[in-house]
């Protein structure tokens, strides 16, 4: 699929076509065609950050009654890997990537870590193009379904997967967890387990059960991030 006929099939009006075709050129394309100058990663940067910063503003305008914290869960839920190739699968973006011939045999066009890139790539060209008002545009529908979704299933998400989100989008650690102490029969023995992220710790929980527990100290994290803290005292 070429960049133009991409273009019109998913109502996307590039004034230059050029950017387009940079958005959708990944580095293996360019490293087996020597006329080809530039590969998508600098419009991923861009993209990521308007990303970022347009799905914020959406969120604090669309949700007066969320805190700090809450907000921060959600774009980070909006904005992970998987939601991102989630929107690129929707519009087919896939079929459009210009890939190198080894990039394409291993399944590159249905990697979502490629996926997401790609997308962001392209709301980079799309930023640059048209400014922020056509991406806006482009996204608000998207993040209305989205974030439907995610707000249906985040009841049903429990504290460790949201520490997870939340951990991995805004500092691309993954959390970790550690029993420290137990006590008491084996018949009402309790455990008591720390989370930490990176080498800060965020909770410390205690249940009858390991998993319980960790629960629990994922709890007590999320509460902090909440508060805005990154650590607590013992």
């Amino acid at each position: 699929m070429t960049p133009d006929v991409f273009a019109r099939k998913v109502g996307l009006v590039f004034n230059d076509l050029s950017l387009l075709r940079r958005a959708l050129t990944h580095r293996s394309y360019v490293n087996e065609h020597p006329d080809v100058l530039e590969d998508n990663e600098r419009l991923e940067f861009l993209g990521d950050a308007v990303l970022d910063f347009l799905t914020g503003a959406w969120l604090y305008n669309r949700f007066p009654e969320m805190n700090e914290g809450q907000l921060t869960r959600l774009r980070s839920a909006l904005v992970r890997t998987e939601q991102l190739a989630s929107f690129a699968q929707e519009l087919h973006l896939g079929e459009a990537m210009l890939l190198g011939r080894g990039e394409e045999a291993t399944g590159g066009r249905e990697r979502p870590a490629l996926l997401c890139a790609t997308f962001e790539a392209l709301i980079g060209a799309l930023y640059l193009d048209s400014g922020l008002k056509s991406v806006n545009e482009f996204m608000e529908p998207r993040l209305e379904v989205a974030t439907d979704v995610v707000l249906e299933g985040e009841s049903l998400l429990d504290a460790r997967s949201l520490l997870q989100i939340w951990a991995q989008a805004e500092v691309g650690e993954t959390p970790r967890y550690r029993t420290v102490d137990f006590q008491g029969p084996d018949h009402a023995r309790e455990f008591v387990v720390e989370v930490t992220i990176g080498s800060k710790l965020l909770g410390r929980g205690r249940g009858h059960s390991k998993q319980e527990a960790a629960q629990h100290a994922a709890a007590k994290a999320l509460a902090q991030v909440d508060h805005g803290y990154f650590w607590v005292k013992d």
